[in-house]
Parts: C-alpha cells; structure tokens; sequence
C-alpha cells in the first residue's frame, strides 16, 4: 500500500489509542537522505557534525507521550536498525554528539513497502529488529481490493481540500460514486487524493461531477 494509506491507518490508530491528542508525526525513511536519517529520528547536539549549529530533538523526542509512523523501514541502514531495536528495548535515547539518555514514551508504528521477512533472509534487516516490531502486523490491502472504502476516503479528501481551498462542495455525483468504484487505483489511496484534490479545484459548483475527474476514470459512468 502507498503512503497515504499507511498514514491513514497509522492516524486511526492514533486517534484511538490512550492517548489520542498527543502528538502525531509521520517519516518515510526512503525519502530522507542515508547520511540524515540518524539524527532525523535521534535528533543531535550543536557541534555534532558539520553544520549543526544549534542542538536538534529528532522526531522520536518529539513524538513523546503520542505516536510516530516510520513508513519504509526496510530502507534504513543495518547501523540505524540497531539504534532503533536499543530504542525499543530501553525506551531511551541519545542524541547524535551527546552522552545523556533521554527517557521517551512513544508508539512506534512500522510500516513496509517489501516483506520483510525475505529482507531477514538476504541479510539486509536485522532479525532481531523484525521479531521486535511484529508483535501486531496489519496487513493493508490495495485499495481495489477495497471498494468499500472508495466513498468514505474520496468524502473524506473532498472534505479536507474544500476547507482548504474555501471551496462549499459538499459531495459527488451517482456518476462519480461509479467511476471510482469500477476504476483499477493503481495508484492506490495516493492517487484517489490526487485526483480528489483536483476535482476540488476543478470544481465550480457545491457537487464533484465526472467532468472535474480524468478522462481515464470516464469509461466507468455506466
């Protein structure tokens, strides 16, 4: 599943949990640089490295007392998993250049785009690490498996972008609730918000009509 999907899920299970205004972040650790992923989830100390001017909390830290989604963990470096597995066992940290441990109590939620158990087996994830986290895995169909979940998501990202555009819509047409039912989502939930947010602009009345959708989606009106 994509991202958006993840999130999606990861937000729910936030919000559900003992402590849901606590603080909600997201990483997709494939989209930071190798080189910065350490003191993104870390954070570091001034002077720990070339340009760190000033001391830094890393999103662990920041996400005390909530939940934090590590999206693509199969990307991370074999170094950064172990830092990640000590994490888990000790529910403390030390930021990058520094020496104190700093107690934090966050929800770590892992999320993968490859299986990880074959990772294990090619030795690129650690194994301790994979039996650590996958104490409940979810498994997030895609979303054509899902055509159930296709209005609420789509009424759900309308609802966002018209507050965000100031824009009164309020729905979608019969025809627009078929196309997105019959249509293949390759792209998963990302592309359901994609095409969702531009509708919104698209949009000059208080309805999203098959016209403000892309022309692939038009062949499922009937």
């Amino acid at each position: 599943e994509t991202g958006v999907g993840k999130g999606v899920m990861a937000r729910y299970i936030h919000t559900i949990g003992p402590n849901p205004k606590g603080p909600y972040f997201e990483l997709n650790c494939a989209a930071i640089p190798e080189n910065l992923i350490e003191s993104e989830l870390f954070g570091y100390e001034k002077g720990a490295f070339t340009g760190a001017a000033n001391r830094k909390a890393g999103l662990l830290e920041l996400a005390n007392g909530g939940t934090l989604l590590l999206d693509e963990i199969n990307s991370t470096r074999l170094d950064v998993q172990a830092k990640l597995l000590h994490f888990l066992q000790n529910q403390t940290l030390v930021r990058v250049g520094g020496q104190k441990a700093i107690q934090v109590n966050v929800r770590l939620l892992f999320a993968t785009n490859q299986p990880l158990k074959n990772l294990v087996e090619q030795g690129l994830f650690r194994e301790d690490l994979y039996y650590r986290i996958n104490v409940f895995p979810i498994n997030i169909p895609p979303l054509r498996e899902r055509c159930k979940d296709i209005t609420p998501l789509a009424e759900s990202f309308i609802h966002t972008y018209s507050k965000r555009f100031n824009k009164p819509i309020h729905g979608v047409s019969p025809k627009v609730l078929k196309a997105l039912s019959h249509y293949d989502w390759p792209g998963n939930i990302r592309e359901l918000e994609n095409i969702m947010q531009r509708s919104v602009v698209l949009s000059k009345s208080d309805t999203i009509e098959l016209s403000h959708l892309p022309v692939e989606l038009h062949q499922y009106k009937v």
